[in-house]
């Protein structure tokens, strides 16, 4: 796809974010009418109360809190709950929580959008034969779509914003005919509907959970506002928002045409349609879940990219299957979603059971943005007042809506939960034994073994290990260094190298940073390098460093010379062997039981996460793996008797 400046406003721009920004929010008028009446009855209360909701929620939820306020919290362009924790975490350690709760509650409803959108789609056909196998077409669709992840989307990209316009067009045709039969609808536009549909209306309160659904997809706006920029989404949300209430207006005043029946009688989305543009409508509707479905997972990859790079994740297999910026493919991920979207169509079969648990998680992932963009709002000292105004409405709406879908917890809300509850989990075991680890490091100064590095470069009666002898450091200055690389270097056999490095990654709140920075320790014998990489960029540290050390040579920083290296003299020829130091918890230790549990699950999942050369894009072929014992509490009761 060709890329464009996403500071500016451009039809390319506007139309890719109808595409691959507005899936989910721009498909939920398949389904959020028939959650709201359920198995009640059409009554002009619940009907006309339930579009002044919708309306309300559309205009304060979306509109006000993230498109026009929360996308002003970009990260050099990129938007996202990690972004935003990105933009704010040297402020306060503890601010990791909402970010780690609101991602987690994010992926547990990414599970559960693509089998409603396209469930809820592929249900149309009932109008046609009752008696279609809906279930089997929408496995298929869903099997098809996550093989495909792995060519990306690059190819196809361009069509989704074709694609998706013709979508909105047709919900605004089809709402707007039957608005015109009944522009009474229109006066719901007032609020006092929607407040007497909650405080007078029997049950109206818990109607709010049904109504939560026409915006559930306002978080993957900000999340996916890298791809395509704010202003673009700012300009296609004008047309979408209109789109929108001229297809929910429609359905209400189609809804006022079956006062006292059931949904039995009337199918709100369907109904709009003539029964002669059934069948191409139903295959406009798969195609427009079919990209919501593949935004939603496309953004699914990119969460867990970002919390694999800020450390709250275990390492995964990462690649790159498109030009588009920022796309990635995480195949374990892929496979995971597959099985979760597969079992949630086979253990609630109905659109109308997925639509009673829709919804929860993402209350809670709402939630925590609004946490997190109190604290950007204070950084940028933006006026007290304001802040705090934003924090107390947001607050409200979004707490109302959670204890409104709670209601939902039995009826299959309480998976959804149990997913997010299991991902948090997991990111704070990760989060708590990678500090654990760190907290029991022993670090030395690197000032007083200089001269004992350099007189083993030079002593030839030690057999030279490696030309080049680089060790990943975790110290972000050259004053410092582990003692285990010390230990590496001098204990046992001593390994010589004609040039050492020391290297450090540190992961920069920018998402595509790329730097570096050279100290020469000592000319010709050590030299620290920092790279300095957005939590967006994969790692490739033999590819980096190989660069680096070959400029230094052509700008004669280095003076090393192979005279046999005559396959690319451009090339910094020799030897590379990197060095990895690899943790793994000791029998030495005496560990408090939930301590003891919480490591040895930190260490089972580092076991099975990608091993560190790959994550920091080694290959083999010069790589050493040392293990090292890590001993938090010492066993300090042995008693041993001697025999004589």
């Amino acid at each position: 796809m060709k890329e464009f400046d996403i500071k500016k406003i451009t039809l390319g721009g506007v139309l890719i974010a109808l595409g691959i920004v507005f899936g989910d929010l721009g498909t939920s008028p398949l389904y959020t009418f028939t959650a709201i009446i359920g198995k009640g009855t059409i009554t002009e209360e619940l009907v006309l109360g339930s579009v002044s909701a919708i309306f309300w929620t559309l205009t304060f939820q979306t509109t006000l809190k993230y498109v026009l306020i929360t996308m002003r919290a970009d990260n050099n362009g990129e938007g996202g709950i990690f972004s935003l924790y990105a933009l704010i975490r040297r402020h306060a350690k503890w601010l990791i929580w909402p970010a780690i709760i609101g991602a987690s509650f994010m992926i547990a409803d990414s599970l559960i959008t693509p089998p409603i959108s396209v469930t809820s789609a592929i249900e149309g056909l009932k109008g046609i034969a009752p008696n279609v196998p809906i279930l089997p077409i929408a496995l298929c669709i869903l099997v098809i779509l996550f093989l495909f992840q792995r060519t990306g989307t690059g190819l196809i990209g361009k069509f989704f914003g074709p694609a998706m316009v013709i979508w909105f067009g047709m919900i605004a045709v089809l709402g707007f005919n039957f608005l015109i039969k009944d522009i009474s609808v229109l006066k719901a536009i007032n609020p006092i509907y929607a407040y007497r549909l909650i405080v007078e209306y029997p049950g109206g309160f818990w109607v709010l959970g049904g109504v939560f659904l026409c915006t559930t997809g306002a978080e993957a706006l900000y999340a996916d506002m890298g791809h395509v920029g704010r202003k673009n989404i700012q300009m296609a949300w004008i047309l979408i928002k209109i789109s929108l209430l001229l297809c929910y207006f429609g359905e209400a005043a189609l809804l006022k045409q079956h006062i006292g029946q059931t949904l039995k009688a009337i199918e709100p989305f369907y109904g709009l349609v003539p029964q002669w543009f059934l069948i191409p409508c139903i295959l406009i509707s798969t195609l427009a879940t079919i990209i919501a479905s593949q935004a939603l997972i496309s953004g699914t990859y990119t969460l867990f990219n970002e919390a694999i790079r800020l450390n709250v994740w275990p390492r995964l297999r990462t690649a790159f299957p498109s030009d588009l910026r920022g796309q990635v493919y995480i195949p374990a991920i892929n496979w995971m979603m597959m099985a979760g979207c597969i079992g949630m169509v086979l253990y609630f079969r109905e659109s109308t059971n997925m639509e009673a648990a829709f919804g929860l998680s993402v209350t809670l992932t709402m939630l925590m943005t609004t946490v997190l963009l109190s604290f950007y709002l204070r950084t940028k000292r933006y006026p007290k007042l304001f802040t705090y105004a934003v924090l107390a409405v947001y607050l409200s709406i979004e707490l109302t809506f959670l204890v409104a879908n709670m209601r939902k917890f039995m009826h299959g809300g309480w998976l959804t939960l149990l997913v997010g509850l299991l991902l948090i989990t997991t990111m704070y075991i990760w989060q708590a034994g990678r500090k654990l680890k760190e907290k029991y490091k022993k670090y030395l100064p690197l000032d007083d073994y200089i001269p004992d590095i350099v007189r083993l470069s030079h002593d030839t009666a030690i057999p030279k290990f490696a030309t080049h002898l680089v060790y990943l450091t975790f110290t972000d200055s050259p004053a410092f260094i582990e003692r285990r690389i010390i230990e590496s270097i001098f204990c046992q056999q001593p390994k010589r190298a004609e040039l050492y490095w020391l290297l450090h990654v540190d992961v920069d709140d920018a998402p595509y940073t790329m730097s570096y920075s050279i100290k020469t320790l000592a000319p010709q014998d050590l030299i620290y390098v920092r790279f300095k990489l957005g939590f967006r960029v994969v790692p490739r540290i033999n590819l980096y460093f190989r660069k680096i050390a070959a400029g230094m040579i052509a700008n004669k920083e280095l003076e090393y010379k192979n005279n046999y290296c005559v396959i690319d003299e451009r090339d910094a020829c020799g030897d590379y062997r990197f060095v990895v130091m690899k943790s793994f918890l000791s029998f030495d230790n005496q560990l408090p039981f939930w301590t003891n549990l919480m490591m040895r699950t930190y260490f089972l999942l580092d076991k099975i996460s990608l091993p560190d050369p790959e994550a920091f894009g080694l290959d083999y072929n010069n790589v050493v793996v040392e293990r090292v014992p890590l001993i938090v509490q010492k066993i300090d009761n042995i008693q041993l008797k001697r025999e004589m």
